[in-house]
């Protein structure tokens, strides 16, 4: 009973596994068997199941030669480890391998055989019956090939751990391990491919793109990790859409339409070839031109695309292609295919009716005899020309090489590599379980497993540590993912022009182990577009923001839709494209087209522009001038008009005027910290210097023709040394404040960028604007008190009388400072140091002018003038003025004295006054000549005033011949003529101090 139930369940088993019938699989027996899901067909016939019968098994259609290639890939690398003596000696690998026809459905209906298989080997039911026909457990699976395919597979042989290494499934999804626990693969995952596609806009300087993707598990999450990549680089897109190859006409036609309405140019793809062939059909009858297909590595190097029909449409696609491998042998073995040789491919039969377009005689009810035939490919994937027609018989003798399909098509071995790497990779796996050393094993307590007895999971494990070199020197061992991690080419469609056919030129590569920003290399030079232009076409939403522009946000636009604007004074880009303009450093200015930084103006009142050599001539000629005056003056300093004016004063006024004209030079020429420092005291002390010069003197002549007898002591009081003490004490005071002023906030050279924005004026910043006043406002005190003396002592005499020039002087001052300070206070700049020299000048011409150039035009073209009876001439004339003003005032009030007493007033010997009262014009004094005369005997006076004239007559002799009889008479006279005999002896006590 138990050996019955035993054969039952194995006959149950053999008629379910064996529902494709012996030409849908490819199956040989070994102590260990590989599983291998390949696409030989590109999809299944449409077939509406209404269910009034049961329902059968969709066909397969569309014949795929590379994903036969692939699984001779597989059965090849089988064969070639099972001759190793090396590799797994005494084991021999067998294999079943089924069609997945690209479908789903297809895919799962196999991978259920390998876990059923799995299941009844776990019931342990050898012991029970003898089965001829027992097949031992799948071990491991090699496949599928599109990512929505392993999917479901992984999902399902994740629940019995069995191990699953695909080798085109690229999805980042697979990474997953909390979710496919079992799965591994040898080809990158697309998230280094969705980078190297966000690189490849960048290079190219695109940012306007559209983006295409299968609505699988490939698809999706490709497209989506390149919109995240995208993004970080401000790259747009347009427009994104979703395609499958089960796609109705409608939904094409929308896609279309969004295609050829879109200004982007750059269309980036994450398809599988048949997924993307509706669309890419549709597009050639539209004939939609001028677009850049950015092709993943599922259709870079599809035939189903990639046809000479196709090329005025996608003959601009650049895409990526993995790196391909080299398999020794697999050339020849390829050629060796025959349906009659081999025996353990049931897919032979069918390559061979496909490739040379016949039938054998002896098929199965599935000949394709009267079949259409078409051609495809998924992922690289290949499809032969077919017909309609009723195909002739093959006569078995065809020849391989006598075809081209892309079967033989072995110049680029990648999938069919990773088909081989992936069969390598279980059977170094077997390898380690074979040599496992007890204790050092990689299960519970270092155990090994049983290579006679392993089991699915336990492989797993070993795949999970695996570690070994390939072929190719490289080596191989899966990450924490189960993923190994792969380097892409870069390939671009050409058309060949010996046969017309489409040709994939390498143009470049990407290195995924490279840093970040070195990982991309595209040789430019290789690249045709659309098939033979070497121009880079141009994929954004704005033109290029040219340099000195920036970019512009529009509102209710993307990013990359943008204005370009001009960057602001004061900021460049020297980019094209700028986000942002930068701002110039503080002593740069933009050029005119904000381009570049250029150094900013440097101004200054310089010594070489011309208001700086104009105002460096007046201070020389101010210099030059004064100098003049100072010879002069020491040249005729025994003359009485030079010794009249003090002649030690003069020349300390003559070298304090040579430090003022001097003074204007600091302010000229490029401001250092040490001429801020120096032109301000300068300035302020020289021009106190020759203030109280000036002062000390005219207050000196004045205070000594107002006493009423100059003695000894007057002249004492006002030496020269008491005048120079005078004068230094005024210095000192401005010496003390300029101390103040430079130890408590000193000036300093001062860049000012505020003013204007593209000059920079360096200045002299003063510090203290209060210290500036206090000098300047020290420096006006001492000019109002002299010009206060100078206008007191207006009626001097000429000699001595200076009040009427220094007066102009002091006006002269005023005006200048005066207007000086709103000049200051307004200008800026260099304007400012201006401002203040012309001042200094102007004050100081006024000073030199107004004092000396009289004196200097008498010592040189009046010298009549300048002699020692001129000068007491003049000041007898003074005299007698201020006698005349006496008198009469003691005239006036005697009469009114006389007039209240009735009395009358007679005249003296010694003088005699008369008293007119009229307006007439004052009378004029007589020549010096006569005076002279008049002095030697006794002057007689004629003075006239405004209110009457007055005849005074004076002895300078004070003769003793004439006495008079009247005593009284005489003393009344003599009190009367005090005041006049007063100013005599001021005339004769000064001369010595001529």
């Amino acid at each position: 009973m138990t050996s019955y139930t035993c054969c039952l369940i194995l006959l149950l088993f053999t008629w379910n596994t064996s529902a494709y019938g012996p030409n849908q699989r490819a199956q040989k027996k070994g102590d260990i068997i590989l599983g291998g899901l390949f696409p030989i067909h590109f999809g299944v016939a449409a077939k509406d199941q209404d269910l009034k019968s049961r329902p059968e098994s969709v066909e397969c259609i569309r014949y795929n030669f590379r994903g036969f290639r692939w699984l001779q890939a597989m059965i090849f690398a089988i064969e070639e480890i099972n001759s190793s003596p090396t590799l797994l000696p005494n084991m021999t690998l067998g294999y079943r391998i089924f069609d997945t026809c690209n479908t789903v459905s297809k895919a799962l209906e196999a991978t259920l055989s390998f876990v059923a298989q799995n299941k009844i080997d776990s019931l342990n039911l050898d012991e029970f019956c003898n089965c001829s026909e027992h097949i031992p457990s799948t071990i491991a699976v090699v496949g599928a090939t599109g990512s929505g395919i392993s999917t479901a597979v992984a999902n399902l042989l994740g629940l019995f751990y069995i191990p699953q290494v695909s080798y085109a499934s690229s999805s980042r999804l697979l990474s997953n391990k909390n979710q496919f626990k079992s799965f591994l693969r040898t080809i990158p995952n697309d998230e280094h491919q969705a980078t190297a596609m966000a690189d490849i806009i960048e290079y190219f300087r695109w940012n306007w793109v559209g983006t295409i993707a299968a609505d699988d598990d490939y698809g999706r999450p490709g497209i989506e990790k390149f919109r995240e990549e995208a993004e970080e680089r401000d790259i747009c897109i347009d427009f994104s859409e979703l395609i499958s190859q089960y796609s109705d006409e409608e939904e094409i036609q929308q896609v279309v339409e969004v295609i050829q309405n879109s200004t982007a140019r750059v269309i980036v793809v994450f398809s599988s070839g048949p997924d993307l062939e509706p669309l890419i059909k549709e597009i050639v009858r539209r004939n939609i031109t001028g677009k850049i297909w950015l092709a993943s590595e599922a259709w870079a190097s599809s035939s189903l695309i990639a046809m000479p029909e196709f090329f005025r449409v996608i003959g601009s696609t650049i895409g990526f292609a993995l790196k391909a491998g080299q398999i020794p042998g697999f050339r020849e073995f390829l050629q060796k295919v025959h349906p009659k040789k081999s025996t353990n491919n049931g897919f032979a039969k069918e390559f061979w009716e496909e490739t040379f377009n016949c039938y054998l005689p002896d098929g199965s009810k599935n000949s394709p005899a009267a079949t259409s035939f078409h051609k495809g490919h998924e992922e690289g994937l290949g499809a032969g020309n077919g017909t309609s027609a009723f195909r002739p018989p093959c006569t078995g003798d065809e020849n391989i090489t006598s075809v081209e399909t892309p079967y033989m098509d072995y110049t680029h071995l990648r999938i069919s590599y990773n088909v081989y790497l992936a069969v390598y990779s279980i059977a170094h796996a077997l390898q380690d379980i074979y040599t496992c050393t007890p204790g050092k094993g990689l299960f519970t307590n270092g155990s090994c497993a049983d290579i006679k007895k392993v089991e699915a999971w336990q492989v797993l494990k070993h795949l999970r540590h695996l570690n070994f070199t390939n072929n190719m020197g490289e080596q191989v061992d899966f990450d924490e993912f189960g993923d190994l991690v792969g380097n892409y080419s870069i390939i671009n469609w050409h058309l060949s022009p010996e046969d017309g056919s489409v040709v994939f030129e390498e143009v470049g590569h990407y290195n995924v182990y490279a840093k970040k920003g070195e990982r991309l290399f595209i040789n430019e030079n290789k690249i045709l577009w659309g098939g033979f232009s070497k121009e880079v076409p141009f994929s954004n939403c704005s033109r290029d923001c040219l340099p000195g522009t920036r970019k512009g946000i529009i509102e209710g636009e993307p990013t990359c839709c943008f204005e370009c604007v001009d960057c602001p004074d004061g900021e460049y880009s020297d980019e094209t494209d700028a986000s942002a303009c930068d701002k110039c450093p503080e002593d740069y200015w933009s050029n005119e087209n904000h381009t570049s930084c250029i150094p900013k103006q440097i101004e200054f009142l310089a010594w070489t522009e011309p208001f700086g050599i104009a105002l460096t001539l007046f201070a020389v000629l101010g210099i030059f001038l004064t100098s003049f005056v100072l010879g002069v003056f020491t040249k005729f300093r025994n003359t009485p008009i030079v010794k009249a004016t003090n002649r030690e004063l003069s020349y300390l006024l003559l070298f304090s005027l040579l430090c003022c004209f001097s003074s204007s030079l600091f302010f000229i020429g490029e401001p250092q910290n040490w001429t801020c420092r120096l032109r301000q005291p300068a300035f302020g002390i020289s021009f106190v210097l020759c203030i109280s010069c000036i002062l000390v003197k005219t207050n000196r002549v004045l205070l000594v023709f107002e006493a009423k007898i100059p003695t000894s002591l007057h002249r004492k009081w006002w030496g020269l040394n008491l005048q120079f003490l005078l004068v230094f004490l005024c210095t000192f005071v401005q010496i003390v404040i300029c101390v103040i002023w430079l130890y408590t906030a000193p000036p300093s050279s001062y860049r000012n960028h505020e003013l204007e924005d593209e000059i920079i004026f360096i200045t002299c910043h003063e510090g203290s604007l209060m210290a500036l006043g206090f000098l300047i406002g020290y420096t006006c005190l001492l000019a109002a008190i002299c010009f206060f003396f100078a206008f007191k002592s207006r009626k001097l005499p000429e000699n001595f009388n200076e009040a009427k020039f220094i007066t102009f002087s002091m006006l002269i001052f005023f005006i200048v400072w005066i207007s000086f300070i709103p000049a200051y206070a307004s200008t800026y700049g260099k304007f400012v140091s201006a401002v203040e020299v012309i001042a200094i000048l102007a004050a100081s011409f006024g000073l030199l002018a107004c004092i000396f150039f009289n004196k200097v035009y008498i010592i040189l073209f009046k010298p009549s003038r300048n002699t020692i009876e001129e000068v007491r001439c003049s000041t007898a004339a003074h005299a007698f003025k201020v006698a005349a003003r006496a008198t009469l005032r003691r005239s006036n009030v005697s009469r009114k004295r006389s007039n209240s007493l009735g009395g009358s007033t007679g005249s003296t010997p010694s003088s005699s006054i008369s008293s007119k009262s009229n307006h007439e014009d004052p009378f004029p004094l007589p020549a010096c000549a006569e005076r002279q005369r008049q002095q030697q005997r006794g002057c007689k006076q004629k003075v006239s005033f405004g209110s009457g004239t007055v005849t005074l007559s004076l002895s300078f002799e004070e003769p003793q011949k004439n006495a008079m009889a009247n005593r009284n008479a005489k003393r009344r006279n003599s009190l009367e003529a005090q005041n006049s005999d007063d100013s005599l002896m001021r005339h004769r006590a000064l001369l010595p101090l001529q």
